[in-house]
């Protein structure tokens, strides 16, 4: 229970700015995630929200979700230390889904060519009638 009141005291910090008056088990429990399975991992993962007592876990990929799903003993082993008995009882592990990163501006622009092609028809009548169909067509 001692790492339980280091979550509680980081999660306090929170409470200065407005958050929140209560800490409630979701915050208890995603707190302390880093701590149950490491840097490592916690780079890879991240703790969504408690559902009852199931602790939702989002990974980065298939492999990801299956390795930790063997480790997931341990590691409920391990949140128990940290928050307690009573808080989180089974992990639920999804696969992120995924983010686009920032978009930069390359500067092109789609330039809209004002070539026709009917342009390149070299009777003149039956560039007048391919206009005139294309005309209907798109009206």
């Amino acid at each position: 229970m001692d790492q339980a009141s280091r979550i509680i005291a980081r999660l306090s910090g929170e409470r200065s700015s407005g958050v929140s008056d209560v800490i409630g088990p979701e915050k208890i429990a995603c707190g302390a995630w880093k701590n149950a399975v490491g840097k490592r991992i916690a780079a890879r993962t991240r703790a969504v929200k408690l559902v009852r007592h199931t602790l939702v876990v989002e990974v980065d990929d298939e492999i990801w979700k299956k390795n930790l799903w063997g480790l997931r003993y341990q590691i409920l082993r391990n949140l128990e230390k940290a928050v307690g008995p009573e808080i989180v009882h089974e992990l639920e592990l999804r696969i992120m889904p995924m983010r686009l990163g920032p978009q930069r501006d390359t500067g092109e622009r789609l330039v809209l060519s004002s070539v026709d092609d009917a342009d390149a028809i070299a009777d003149p009548g039956l560039r007048r009638i391919y206009k005139a169909a294309r005309k209907r067509e798109t009206a």
